[in-house]
């Protein structure tokens, strides 16, 4: 693929939730970090670290179909949700689930870098490509100003936590100014470094033990 080569805008902790006018909160969806690669109908997905994800055979095929133009880069995660709709990080690590790309960021569309451009619109932009109703590719809304309230309706929820990011920012490999806030009694985060070190210490199946490494990645 001739598509440029990109790093994924960094994330910060911070330790609690706070709302402001010149930024938008997204719910922390609980699953790999990920950049799409979508150009001449294939698709790759790739770590934060460039480690390429090869056993989401549904997504690399699905995405260029569902994708409303030729070739981009997509910032996003890569998720599993269960029946209530809520995402389930052990059916993503151990294949039990359908996983979907769930996309909060457009890098790069039909060859034009947009990366200069405020997030709130490139937002606007990836909404308007990724259709209503697809089945794998999932447009990652978001809501201005009202951060606390976003991250209260995430703990009442069980769900991982916030992202904050400001709306006229553009994106940055470097200094991305974006930040998480978690959720510190989120019931999945309960045994999952135990749950790493269980998968090294067993009966290696290579496949699983390859993304507990890209999950890593995603925790720093």
């Amino acid at each position: 693929m001739s598509l440029p080569v990109f790093w994924p805008a960094p994330l910060e902790r911070v330790p609690a939730p706070f709302s402001h006018p010149d930024w938008l909160f997204e719910i922390k969806w609980d699953g790999f970090r990920a950049l799409a690669y979508i150009e001449e109908g294939q698709c790759r997905l790739l770590s934060r670290n460039r480690n390429e994800f090869k056993s989401f055979p549904a997504l690399n095929l699905m995405l260029p179909l569902e994708f409303r133009g030729r070739s981009a880069v997509l910032d996003g995660e890569i998720v599993c949700f269960d029946r209530d709709g809520k995402p389930n990080f052990k059916d993503l690590l151990f294949r039990r689930g359908e996983p979907r790309f769930m996309a909060f960021d457009l890098l790069w569309s039909d060859g034009e870098d947009l990366r200069r451009l405020p997030l709130i619109d490139r937002k606007l932009r990836l909404r308007g490509l990724v259709p209503i109703g697809s089945e794998r590719l999932l447009y990652c809304d978001h809501i201005e100003q009202d951060g606390q309230g976003l991250f209260q309706l995430t703990c009442e929820n069980d769900l991982e936590g916030i992202v904050a990011k400001r709306k006229f920012d553009p994106y940055s490999s470097e200094n991305s100014g974006w930040s998480k806030i978690r959720n510190s009694g989120y019931s999945q985060w309960i045994d999952r470094e135990e749950l790493f070190e269980r998968e090294r210490k067993s009966e290696p199946n290579f496949d699983h033990w390859k993304d507990c490494v890209l999950a890593c990645e995603s925790l720093g």
